[in-house]
C-alpha cells in the first residue's frame, strides 16, 4: 500500500468515526430522524460518501436528507442544490443548535438559535446574524426581547436583567439610547434621555419614598439646571454639578423646616448606589458559527489568489488538487469537468459579463508616498513665520482657563471677539523673549474655539506639545487649488492652513452655527476646527497671515494606500498625474473612483443619517464645492504586492488554511458586540469594511459609478467632509453662468447650495451601501 493510499484511508477512517459519534449525538437531541430511502442508483459505500449519510436526488429539487459532515457537525431537514433551504435543524460539535428557516445555506427567516448553557434566541435571522424583531434569554434570567440590527439592539425594545432591573425604550448599536425608563429592583425609576448606555440629557428620577428631581443629566448624574422635590412639596432649584464650586441654587420650603439641613452633595451619593445594569454578554454570536463546507453542484465559484505569497491555488484548480488525491482514476472525469467549467465561463463571457478569469490578476497595492511635506529648518522661507505661530499659539492656550460650561454666550460668537498681542523680542509682562521677528497675534473668538477643543476631546497639553513641542513643522510641497499653503504638525495630528479673508469671514459667519451643529452630533463628519489666528509681521508691508489649525482626517495607526475627494460632479474630476507618479499621497478624484464601499448595516444607517445632517447644516450655511475625503487601507495583499480579494463568495465555511486570514465575520462581530472597542470607531475613523470593484463603461466617458464586479477587498475606511469654508458668493455664480455656457451644467461645481447638496447626496449613497 502506498503512502498516499494509506493517508487517504486514515482520512476515511476519521470520517467514519466522525459520522457515528454525531448521529448518536443528534439522535439524543433531536431524536430519531427519518431518513429517505435509497433508491436504485445509491451504492452500498453512499452511506460513508464524503460528506452525507443520505441519497439526493439526480434533479436537484427540494427533499428531506439528513447530513453528517466530515467536522462531525449534523444537519437534518429540507435541501435544495447541496445547500439547507427551507426549515431545518443543525447541531455544532460544541453543543450550539440551530433550528428554523435557511436560504441558500444561510440562517435566513425565523429560528432559534440555543448554546450549550441554556442560552438561546428566538425570532429573526439575516445572513447569520439576530436582524429583526427577537427575544434572547440568557442562562442566568437576563432577558431582551425587542428589534436587532446585526446581532445588537438597535430599536425599540425591553429588557429584564437577573438582579431584578428592567429597561424598557430605545436602543443603538446595543446600548440604551434615546428615550427610556429604567426601574431598579426596590422599585425607584427614571424616565428620559440616555446616551450610549448612560442617564444624558434631560429626565426624571423617582425614589420609591416619593422624592424626586427632574432636569438635565450627565454621565449619570444631575449636570446643569435641575429640580429636587420632597414629598411634603418642599423643592431646591439650582445648577448641579459634581464640581462644589459649579454648584448653586435656592431652597424652597412647603411650610416646615424639615429639610433645612439638607446638603445637596447628598443626592450624588444618593445616586452612585443606583447603577446601570450591563447585564450578561451574549456568548458565541450565530454569526460566528461557522458551517461545515457544502459542495455544490451548480454554483461555480469565482478562482481567487489566496495565499500572501502570491501563489494561485484556490477556486477551481483547487477542487482539482482535491480530487486527484484519490489517485488517476479520476483523472478524466476531471478532465470533463475542466471542459464544463470552460464551456460555463464562454457562456458568460458571451452575455456580456465580466470574465472569471480576467479577475485572476487582482490589483496592485499602489506604491508608498513619502513622509509627506518639507521640514521647517533654519533658513526656510517661512521659518520665522513658523516660530511665530508655535509662539502664538503657547500663548493662546497657556494663559486660558478651562472651560467651565459648553453653553456659550452669543457674545462669545461676535466677530469682534478677538484678542490682540503684541510680541516684542525682548518680551513684555505677559509674552516671553524670543529669537524670531517682532509680530502681531490675534485670536479670533478665544473662548469658542476653547470650548471646540474641550468638546472634541482635546487635550490642551498635548495640543501644545503637537504643535509647539521641540519638533518642527512639516510644509506640503505645493499650496492647495486655493492659494493656501498646508502644515502638519510632526505627529500628523493637526493640519495649519493659511486663509484668505474671505475664508476667515465665512468661518467667522457660521461660527455659530457650526459650533451648535458639532455639539448636537458627535458623530458629524465635518471638518474639526481647533482654532483661528493672525500672524501680522512687522514691516513695511505690515504683512497679514491668517490661519485655522484643523485635525489632520488621515491621522490613523492604519496607513492609507488610496486617497480620494469625492464632489459628485465630473467636469475636471481626474487626477492630472500620469499612473507612473500616482502613489499612496496622491488624490484621486470622481471619475478615478473605482470602488463601491459596503460598511456594516448599523454604520451605514448611521452614516446616511449624518450625511444628510451634514448637508442640512452646510445649506442652510450657503456653502458648496465641499468634498468627502475618503482614505482606504487594505487590510491584506501579498508579498509581490498584488490586492487580496476578500473571498465573497467562496463556499461557506471554507477554512482559514484554503482561504489565508481574511477579516471574519467572527472579528467583525466581536467588534460589534464589545461596547469597549466601539469607543475606538467613530462614524468615520477606523471603520471596517468591503470594497467592492467597479469597472466603468468604455462608451461612458464621464459615468460618476463604474459596475460592480463582484470582486471583493477588505478594507479600514476614513472619511470626512472637508473644504466647508467656500460660500456661493458672486464670483461662484459667474463661474457657474460661464461654465454653464460650454459644460453640462449638472456637471460643474460650482452650482447653487441646494442643488449641490442634493447632487453630493444622491452621488455619494451611490457609492457607500450597506452589506449584506
Amino acid at each position: 500500500m502506498s503512502k498516499d493510499q494509506s493517508y487517504v484511508l486514515k482520512a476515511w477512517e476519521v470520517t467514519v468515526r466522525k459520522t457515528q459519534q454525531a448521529k448518536k449525538r443528534a439522535n439524543s437531541v433531536f431524536g430519531t430522524v427519518s431518513v429517505a430511502p435509497h433508491t436504485d442508483n445509491d451504492t452500498a459505500t453512499d452511506e460513508y460518501d464524503d460528506e452525507t449519510t443520505t441519497n439526493r436526488s439526480s434533479t436537484e429539487e427540494f427533499y428531506h436528507a439528513e447530513r453528517v459532515l466530515p467536522n462531525g457537525d449534523y444537519y437534518t431537514g429540507q435541501w435544495y442544490d447541496s445547500f439547507p433551504h427551507g426549515h431545518g435543524k443543525y447541531l455544532w460539535t460544541d453543543g450550539c443548535m440551530y433550528i428554523g428557516e435557511w436560504y441558500n445555506g444561510k440562517t435566513m427567516g425565523n429560528g432559534k438559535f440555543g448554546w450549550p448553557s441554556g442560552a438561546t434566541y428566538e425570532g429573526e435571522f439575516k445572513s447569520g446574524y439576530m436582524d429583526g424583531i427577537g427575544t434572547y434569554t440568557g442562562p442566568s434570567g437576563d432577558a431582551y426581547k425587542g428589534q436587532w440590527v446585526m446581532n445588537l439592539k438597535h430599536g425599540h425594545g425591553v429588557k429584564s436583567f437577573a438582579n431584578g432591573d428592567a429597561y424598557e425604550g430605545e436602543w443603538r448599536r446595543g446600548s440604551q439610547e434615546g428615550q427610556g425608563k429604567y426601574q431598579w429592583s426596590d422599585g425607584s425609576h427614571y424616565i428620559g434621555e440616555w446616551k450610549n448606555g448612560t442617564i444624558y440629557g434631560k429626565g426624571s428620577f423617582v425614589w420609591t419614598n416619593g422624592n424626586r428631581y427632574d432636569g438635565f443629566w450627565d454621565e449619570g448624574f444631575p449636570r446643569g439646571n435641575g429640580t429636587y422635590k420632597w414629598d411634603d412639596g418642599s423643592f431646591y432649584v439650582g445648577n448641579w454639578s459634581k464640581d462644589p464650586e459649579e454648584m448653586n441654587g435656592t431652597y424652597y420650603p412647603s411650610g416646615n423646616e424639615g429639610n433645612l439641613e439638607w446638603d445637596p452633595k447628598d443626592l450624588f451619593n444618593n445616586l452612585s448606589e443606583y447603577k446601570i445594569c450591563s447585564g450578561e454578554r451574549v456568548p458565541t454570536l450565530p454569526s460566528q458559527k461557522k458551517l461545515s463546507v457544502w459542495n455544490s453542484s451548480k454554483r461555480i465559484e469565482k478562482p481567487r489568489r489566496m495565499s500572501v505569497d502570491g501563489r494561485v491555488s484556490v477556486g477551481v484548480d483547487r477542487a482539482f488538487e482535491k480530487m486527484n488525491m484519490w489517485g488517476n482514476e479520476i483523472g478524466e472525469g476531471g478532465a470533463d469537468m475542466r471542459k464544463e467549467l470552460d464551456a460555463e465561463l464562454m457562456r458568460l463571457e458571451a452575455e456580456g459579463i465580466q470574465s472569471l478569469k480576467s479577475s485572476t490578476v487582482p490589483m496592485k497595492l499602489p506604491k508608498a508616498g513619502r513622509k509627506q511635506g518639507e521640514t521647517i529648518s533654519k533658513g526656510h522661507r517661512n521659518y520665522e513665520l513658523m516660530l511665530n505661530l508655535q509662539l502664538g499659539i503657547r500663548h493662546s492656550v497657556g494663559r486660558q482657563a478651562p472651560v467651565a460650561s459648553l453653553d456659550l454666550k452669543p457674545s462669545a460668537f461676535d466677530p469682534k471677539d478677538k484678542i490682540w498681542r503684541r510680541f516684542p523680542r525682548e518680551g513684555t509682562k505677559y509674552t516671553p523673549p524670543h529669537q524670531s521677528t517682532e509680530f502681531k497675534w490675534k485670536d479670533y473668538c478665544p473662548l469658542v474655539f476653547r470650548s471646540l477643543r474641550k468638546l472634541f476631546k482635546v487635550d490642551p497639553a498635548d495640543y501644545m506639545l503637537s504643535i509647539c513641542g521641540n519638533d518642527a513643522l512639516r510644509e506640503l510641497s505645493s499650496p492647495g487649488k486655493s492659494g493656501s499653503f498646508f502644515y502638519l504638525t510632526n505627529d500628523d495630528r493637526y493640519m495649519i492652513k493659511t486663509m484668505k479673508k474671505s475664508e476667515t469671514k465665512v468661518l467667522l459667519r457660521m461660527l455659530a452655527a457650526y459650533y451648535n451643529h458639532v455639539r448636537a452630533f458627535e458623530n458629524s463628519l465635518v471638518i474639526r476646527f481647533f482654532g483661528l489666528h493672525c500672524v501680522k509681521l512687522n514691516g513695511p508691508t505690515q504683512k497679514k497671515v491668517r490661519f485655522v489649525i484643523m485635525g489632520n482626517l488621515f491621522c490613523s495607526k492604519y496607513s492609507v494606500h488610496r486617497r480620494f475627494d469625492l464632489k459628485g460632479s465630473s467636469l475636471g474630476r481626474t487626477t492630472d498625474k500620469p499612473e507612473s507618479e500616482i502613489d499612496s499621497n496622491t488624490i484621486l478624484k470622481d471619475l478615478d473612483l473605482n470602488f463601491i464601499f459596503r460598511l456594516q448595516k448599523a454604520w451605514y444607517q448611521e452614516f446616511i443619517r449624518q450625511i444628510d445632517k451634514d448637508c442640512e447644516f452646510l445649506e442652510q450655511e450657503r456653502i458648496m464645492d465641499y468634498s468627502l475625503l475618503v482614505g482606504i487601507h487594505f487590510r491584506e495583499a501579498s508579498v509581490a504586492g498584488e490586492l487580496i480579494p476578500s473571498g465573497a463568495r467562496t463556499p461557506i465555511g471554507e477554512s482559514d488554511e484554503e482561504t489565508g486570514h481574511r477579516l471574519s465575520r467572527a472579528e467583525v462581530d466581536q467588534l460589534l458586540s464589545d461596547p469597549s472597542r466601539w469607543a475606538s470607531i467613530r462614524l468615520g475613523t477606523n471603520m471596517p469594511a468591503r470594497a467592492e470593484r467597479t469597472m466603468r463603461k468604455s462608451d461612458c466617458e464621464f459615468q460618476l459609478v463604474g459596475e460592480p464586479t463582484g470582486e471583493f477587498y477588505e478594507v479600514v475606511m476614513i472619511f470626512g467632509i472637508i473644504d466647508i469654508l467656500q460660500d456661493y458668493d458672486i464670483s461662484k455664480k459667474l463661474e457657474h453662468a460661464y461654465k454653464s455656457i460650454q459644460y453640462d451644467p449638472s456637471s460643474i461645481s460650482a452650482v447653487d447650495p441646494r442643488q449641490y447638496s442634493r447632487r453630493f447626496r444622491d452621488f455619494i449613497f451611490k457609492v457607500f451601501t450597506y452589506d449584506n
